[in-house]
């Protein structure tokens, strides 16, 4: 007898209570639930809500539709599942600040939006379980008006000690070559 397949909410919901009942659980082809093609439709779908410019290929949802969503998708699967996917550098875009600095963007193409999307639809899943209720921090379904909310309610309880950290430009100072490359130091030149 066979399984019949499950949806991508499903899932995720089977992960996450895997993940919370079980917290030394290590999960194994979870790869495979990525390159599925319904994962793959529902970050593209994510990624066009999200309405961004297209990356340093210049392609836009209008042209991957206009080519075909599913041919698309598929050669997104096959360069994953074949090892042959490399993500493209990103697009950077400097925007004026008032304070008459800029702030760098870098805007992935669409195809590594959909391989980074995919991946957050089934990680996330895992992780989510580790995390304390009060943390806010881009996390489904919380927002910044709940966590004024529970500031609120702490101070009610009188808890009173504040931790303000400032992580100012932090992805523009960590050091890229150390994580990618073993053997790697900083004066490496990478």
């Amino acid at each position: 007898m066979t399984k019949a397949p499950i949806g991508l909410q499903e899932l995720r919901r089977r992960i996450y209570r895997k993940a919370k009942s079980e917290t030394t659980h290590r999960f194994w082809g979870l790869f495979v639930q990525i390159t599925k093609v319904e994962t793959l439709a529902e970050a593209y779908r994510i990624a066009k809500g999200n309405a961004g410019a297209p990356g340093i290929d210049g392609q836009t949802f209008q042209d991957i539709e206009s080519e075909g969503l599913n041919a698309f998708l598929a050669a997104v699967r096959e360069d994953l599942v074949t090892g042959r996917y490399k993500p493209m550098p990103n697009r950077r875009v400097e925007i004026p600040k008032g304070n008459g600095k800029v702030r760098t963007l870098q805007i992935p193409c669409i195809r590594d939006r959909v391989v980074q999307g995919a991946l957050k639809l089934i990680l996330e899943a895992v992780f989510e379980a580790d995390f304390r209720p009060n943390s806010y921090g881009f996390r489904p379904k919380r927002s910044p008006h709940r966590a004024l909310a529970e500031v609120r309610r702490s101070v009610m309880r009188r808890m009173s000690t504040i931790i303000d950290v400032d992580l100012s430009r932090y992805f523009d100072r960590v050091p890229y070559c150390p994580l990618v490359h073993e053997s790697c130091s900083n004066s490496a030149g990478c």
